[in-house]
């Protein structure tokens, strides 16, 4: 390098940004390592070491040359060269200020690692994704609570692993958070969600794909609005290998919806093994309608697997009933639950008050009644409001709909299942109900 460039260089931010550089090249250095070994797990880590580190890196490069200008600017007029702070060391002040900078220096940089590593962590907490944006995540935050996966925290489901997925989430994170500073979110937040990662990425790492899994023994009970809640007991024999077919590593199912909840899909394609490709069409379809070719996932079917909510008040009710939370000795129960939960209320707190005055006014002074029998069924109704529904979120039974099976709420496999789907060589997508479970008399 001429001598006239390397006196240039010798300026604040030219050697601040060769600073920069140096150090972040370090670190990046330091996180890949670490990172290839396992140590940095974390779906935001990405954030830090893949985006974070080598911004500042960049920043370090474009201050150099910046420095290197602006030094040749001043020379142009007239100014003297910028020298180096003179710094004698055989002073006891000098080497007390010295040593007092290096250590300021050492706990600021202390103080910011931490903080840095502790924001990375929070941000990946079930509390940061549902409490920071309290009300719209409100619904999503309480179901995911309730439900079998509420040790598993929101970014292992929502956040891709690596840099790019970190990447998305924090754009769109930063669009959610602008719309709940300005109150523009919709109401109910819409599902299912858009740009969730594929199963594969998330799923597929605590459920593993193609295990042989037993056979499900399920009973499904039912309650009537009768004086004895009389009970409807049936038992299915469900057959999960034969379900998740459709998701086996040499199968690929994939299919357009013109809906936005994705419950109208009138064009299939399939791949078997071997790779023999076969398309169903529903009645009245000849070609592949426009619109996105999904590749179905777990997602599809299991599309609530950790924010589930009823498909209906009296759904949720014999499912009281049937656990015991609600006593099917009490008289007309199931009745006059269902009517108090399937009221309008403007929040929570009048809803509680509202179903416990319903609850007792009924049974005051009916026979067969236990006091303790009506205390349990108004916390179980209360239970189960604020658990299905959230007034000022627009939240109410059956507003967020879970795909897996079929109820009469729901159509979940007889979207695709419904003998109307059909090849041109004439083969049918079956709704066929042994295909997948068999009733035990």
């Amino acid at each position: 390098m001429p001598a006239e460039h390397s006196s240039r260089a010798r300026n604040p931010l030219t050697i601040a940004g060769a600073a920069l550089t140096t150090v972040s090249a370090l670190a990046f250095i330091v996180y890949y390592i670490t990172h290839s070994l396992g140590w940095w797990l974390s779906p935001y880590a990405g954030l830090v070491g893949f985006i974070a580190i080598p911004v500042v890196f960049l920043l370090g490069l474009l201050l150099i040359p910046l420095g290197m200008w602006r030094e040749g600017r001043r020379r142009r007029h007239g100014k003297p060269d910028w020298q180096w702070p003179a710094l004698d060391l055989t002073t006891a002040r000098a080497r007390r200020v010295l040593f007092t900078v290096l250590l300021l220096s050492l706990v600021n940089l202390g103080i910011v690692t931490v903080a840095g590593l502790g924001a990375a962590h929070y941000m990946e907490t079930t509390a940061f994704c549902g409490q920071v944006c309290h009300v719209p995540m409100r619904p999503e935050f309480t179901a995911h609570q309730e439900g079998a996966h509420a040790r598993v925290a929101c970014v292992a489901c929502h956040v891709s692993p690596g840099a790019a997925g970190t990447l998305r989430a924090k754009m769109n994170g930063t669009r959610q958070l602008y719309l709940t500073l300005l109150g523009t979110y919709d109401r109910p937040i819409p599902t299912p969600a858009r740009g969730l990662p594929f199963a594969a990425e998330t799923c597929m790492n605590c459920h593993q794909a193609g295990h042989p899994v037993p056979d499900i023994t399920k009973i499904a009970r039912e309650y009537a609005d009768d004086e004895a809640n009389t009970e409807t007991a049936s038992t299915l024999v469900i057959y999960p290998n034969r379900i998740h077919w459709h998701t086996r590593g040499d199968v690929k199912v994939e299919y357009v919806a013109t809906d936005e909840k994705r419950e109208t899909i009138p064009y299939m394609r399939v791949t078997e093994p071997g790779g023999k490709v076969t398309e169903y069409f529903a009645a009245g379809v000849t070609l592949q309608p426009a619109g996105a070719l999904r590749h179905m996932d777990c997602l599809d079917c299991h599309s609530r697997p950790a924010h589930t909510m009823s498909a209906s008040v009296e759904q949720a009710v014999d499912g009281a009933i049937a656990s015991g939370a609600v006593a099917r000795e009490l008289p007309f129960v199931k009745r006059e639950l269902v009517a108090a939960l399937s009221d309008t209320y403007p929040d929570h707190a009048s809803a509680e008050a509202a179903i416990a005055s319903k609850l007792t006014t009924f049974y005051q002074g009916q026979p067969k009644t236990v006091p303790a029998h009506v205390t349990a069924a108004i916390g179980a109704g209360q239970r189960l409001f604020r658990a299905n529904a959230f007034p000022e979120m627009k939240v109410t039974w059956g507003t967020y709909r879970n795909q897996l099976g079929h109820t009469g709420e729901v159509p979940g496999c007889f979207r695709c299942h419904d003998d109307e789907h059909k090849a041109k060589d004439g083969r049918l997508v079956r709704q066929d109900c042994g295909m997948c479970h068999k009733e035990v008399e």
